[in-house]
């Protein structure tokens, strides 16, 4: 068999969003694979529930997102890129029966979040658009002639005024309902907005027939605040009124058809710390139930519960100890019961049906598939193997768990070894660390290709949750407050002591990545300790000043994990910066980051840079044009692939293990498949 290998990436397809069909006979879901070095086609196909008809369902052309069933089962709601000049993803409706798509919208701030009306006449959906959208009437239909402008100066008067890969540029979002034109689909179709005003309003979702209920983001400065409303939208009236305020960086609803509205919780003081809590409204008297009061787990990010068939149990998806469980409890109740969990197995998307759940399980041996259960996760079925015909063919490791302990806490982590593993040889070790700081990692999930490809390269790999990390409970996860780095860098060490007690791990040779605040913790442990043979620093966070400065929302990070700002104690958050100890490093560091990232923004990794050039450490600066943050999952396929050849290239150069020179020695495309490094990325060294 073949070992895996970076490239193998343009083969792997991933599955998304699965959607149960009223009937319960079929899934839904998107099919989301590599179409060359910069794009990716993203198509629907439906499969039954008995796994033995799997088809396309819609035309392989532009991106296809968020299939919706109608509640009849009739037709199927769309979002889709197709014939856009500009990728707008627009809003479209097929005849499940037979005949062709057709778009429903051509609007200016693209379609998301779209949610179909109990009686299947209406879509509501957001779209985000500036005043002169609105005025223009450009948010309702976008005349052909239209070229939208580039900002030319850009005049920014938000505390947030970008996010991840974007400029808001005035910029709100907002909600509208698309009347389908009753018996004249397509002739009488017509788009009305419901909200208006500087202020950003999201989730919709239906209640009883006629009422929608969304968020509104409030306070003196809404980008720096957290406190939303939920307004009650009565459709026949064209009336709306706030029935709850509430706190919370994440704002999911939904809503029952006797006007419950379930909704997402954070306490508002040092929120970054605090766990997402589930509560659901009483709309009609105003009581605010807690069903997660007595649940030490957070819910998992972008994990919108949802009700079940008898809108008297909710569901929802939480880290759960090195997997992701999905859990269901009456709602009247504080005793939520596992539905799904399989050790160390991630859920990376789940949808309930009237009869049963589908969801998206991502396991050691595969990236993720589709599977249903009944609502309370028996007899469970495997409905496809969308990978087979690449993993088949592949040497796939079996990771091993390591359970260790430090500072009286137990930890857990895992090993994967080489696929042609013997004891009796010893081999380098590769260190991962993941981001967040409160995430949680499995054995599966966006991690799986990059894993396997380090163990094919002949590396063990050890990743681990150290305290900070989500899954294992709210003390565990706060344990990092107010230092980042000496508490995580005790834990990963300890990991790293554990895994060295095996014969076959070479302790002189040890190697280090992590992206995001697993870029942080990279950073932070080259300046504290020389172990590493070489690092790989990814997308990271390196001066905490700087990042608050230059982020987007997440500098309430530094406002909740480290309880302070820049001008109440500097030289505190210089101390806790890797930069502040960049002087110290001499492990040979390659640098990664994104050039649209505004999540961590690159002014932190060029100081980062530029310190360990004047200091003369072995080192490289790459950026990738075009990505933002979330480049090693969802970044263009050519750049992932990059991304990982250059740091198993960069590991290489310095392991005694291979017969490789420095990166920095060899010829600037050598051992890189994707041709000269202006091809995909920009170096500096």
């Amino acid at each position: 068999m073949e070992r895996i290998e970076a490239v193998d990436f343009h083969d792997i397809v991933q599955i998304e969003e699965p959607r149960v069909s009223p009937d319960g006979e079929s899934v839904a879901f998107v099919r989301k694979v590599p179409e060359d070095e910069a794009s990716y086609a993203a198509t629907i196909y439906v499969v039954s529930t008995g796994g033995d008809d799997l088809r396309r369902f819609t035309v392989e052309e532009g991106v296809d997102s968020q299939p919706r069933w109608s509640p009849s089962g009739d037709r199927l709601a769309f979002v889709s890129t197709r014939g856009a000049s500009d990728d707008r993803p627009q809003l479209w409706v097929l005849p499940t029966a037979g005949g062709e798509a057709r778009q429903v919208t051509n609007v200016v701030g693209g379609v998301s979040e779209i949610e179909w009306s109990p009686d299947g006449s209406t879509i509501a959906l957001v779209q985000s658009v500036d005043e002169d959208d609105r005025d223009t009437g450009r948010d309702i239909e976008v005349p052909e002639e239209f070229e939208p402008d580039d900002p030319d100066p850009r005049v920014i008067d938000r505390t947030v005024y970008r996010s991840m890969e974007r400029y808001f540029d005035g910029k709100r979002s907002h909600v509208y309902t698309v009347d389908l034109g009753g018996d004249r689909p397509g002739e009488d179709d017509s788009i009305q907005r419901l909200t208006d005003g500087d202020a950003d309003y999201a989730s919709p979702s239906w209640g009883e027939e006629g009422t929608l209920y969304y968020t509104k983001s409030i306070g003196d400065d809404p980008d720096d605040s957290e406190t939303y409303e939920i307004i009650e939208h009565d459709l026949e009236t064209e009336t709306s009124e706030t029935v709850h305020t509430t706190t919370g960086w994440s704002q999911g609803l939904a809503a029952t058809s006797d006007g419950r509205v379930a909704f997402l919780y954070n306490e508002e003081d040092q929120s970054t710390l605090r766990q997402v809590e589930l509560n659901v409204l009483d709309a009609e008297t105003g009581d605010v139930f807690r069903p997660t009061a007595d649940l030490d787990r957070t819910l998992g990010y972008a994990a919108a519960p949802q009700w079940g068939p008898d809108e008297q149990r909710l569901f929802f998806t939480t880290p759960d100890e090195g997997a992701v469980s999905l859990w269901r409890v009456d709602y009247e109740d504080t005793d939520p019961e596992r539905v799904l969990r399989e050790d160390w197995s991630s859920l990376d998307a789940a949808h309930i049906g009237e009869d049963l759940v589908a969801v998206v399980r991502s396991e050691w041996d595969h990236p993720g598939d589709l599977f249903v259960s009944t609502l309370g996760g028996a007899e469970e079925h495997r409905l496809t193997r969308i990978n087979a015909d690449l993993l088949d063919d592949r040497a796939v490791s079996r990771p091993e768990e390591l359970s260790y302990t430090n500072d009286g806490t137990d930890l857990q982590g895992w090993l994967l070894t080489p696929p042609d593993f013997d004891p009796d040889e010893t081999y380098p070790l590769a260190v991962e660390v993941h981001g967040g700081p409160h995430a949680m990692w499995t054995t599966s999930g966006t991690m799986f290709h990059e894993f396997q490809t380090l163990a094919a390269r002949g590396y063990v790999v050890f990743w681990s949750n150290p305290r900070g990390s989500a899954g294992y409970g709210e003390e565990f996860m706060t344990a990092i407050e107010r230092d980042w780095g000496s508490v995580t860098m005790s834990d990963v060490t300890a990991g790293i002591e554990a895994a060295t007690d095996r014969e076959y791990v070479d302790d002189d040779q040890l190697f280090l990545t992590g992206g995001s605040f697993g870029g942080y913790m990279t950073a932070w442990m080259v300046g504290h300790t020389d172990r590493f043979e070489a690092a790989v620093s990814q997308r990271g966070v390196y001066d905490l000043t700087s990042f608050y400065g230059s982020t987007d929302g997440a500098y309430s990070l530094v406002e909740g994990d480290f309880d302070t700002t820049p001008w109440e104690e500097p030289e505190f958050l210089w101390e806790r910066s890797p930069t502040g100890h960049a002087h110290e490093v001499e492990t040979p560091t390659l640098v990664l980051h994104s050039d649209d990232d505004y999540r961590t923004p690159a002014c932190t990794a060029e100081l980062f840079y530029r310190i360990l050039r004047k200091h003369g450490v072995d080192t490289r600066f790459v950026r990738y044009p075009g990505e933002g943050h979330e480049l090693s999952r969802s970044g263009q396929p050519g750049h992932i692939v990059d991304r990982i050849e250059r740091i198993v290239r960069w590991f290489d150069g310095y392991s005694e293990y291979h017969d490789t020179e420095r990166a920095l020695d060899r010829d600037e495309d050598a051992g890189l498949s994707g041709g000269n490094e202006e091809d995909t990325a920009e170096s500096s060294e």
